[in-house]
Order: C-alpha cells, then sequence, then structure tokens
C-alpha cells in the first residue's frame, strides 16, 4: 500500500468544526480523484493491498427467483 507522506506545512489553526468540515477539499477533487481516495480508504479498513481486493466468495450466497 502507499503512504501518503505528510505535508507538514499546510497545517493551520483552527476549531475541531472546522477541521471536521472536509467537503470543501473533496469538492475540488475530480471523480476519479474522490474514486482513487475511496479505493485507497475501503483497503486501509479492510486491510487489503491497495489494487488487489479480495474476491467475492459465491459460493457463500445464492440466488433465487422470486415466487
Amino acid at each position: 500500500m502507499r503512504s501518503f507522506p505528510l505535508d507538514r506545512k499546510k497545517f493551520k489553526a483552527q476549531t475541531a468544526a472546522e477541521a471536521a468540515d472536509h467537503r470543501a477539499y473533496y469538492q475540488n477533487l475530480t471523480w476519479q480523484q474522490r474514486l482513487k481516495v475511496a479505493n485507497y480508504l475501503n483497503s486501509v479498513a479492510f486491510n487489503y493491498p491497495e489494487n488487489n481486493p479480495p474476491r467475492l466468495d459465491r459460493t457463500k450466497f445464492m440466488a433465487r427467483g422470486r415466487d
């Protein structure tokens, strides 16, 4: 997995509410960039390599028609 370096020059003093508001940053990204961020966060959360997600075990599920 890639690690993103911490840019210490980007720090600014702010309140907790301002620090929790990430919407403005992510709105400026393209949908492709946001998808890459989501892929990275999922890989960290579920502990798998970033570009190699686990395959779905299809033997655990069964599809039925509606009667």
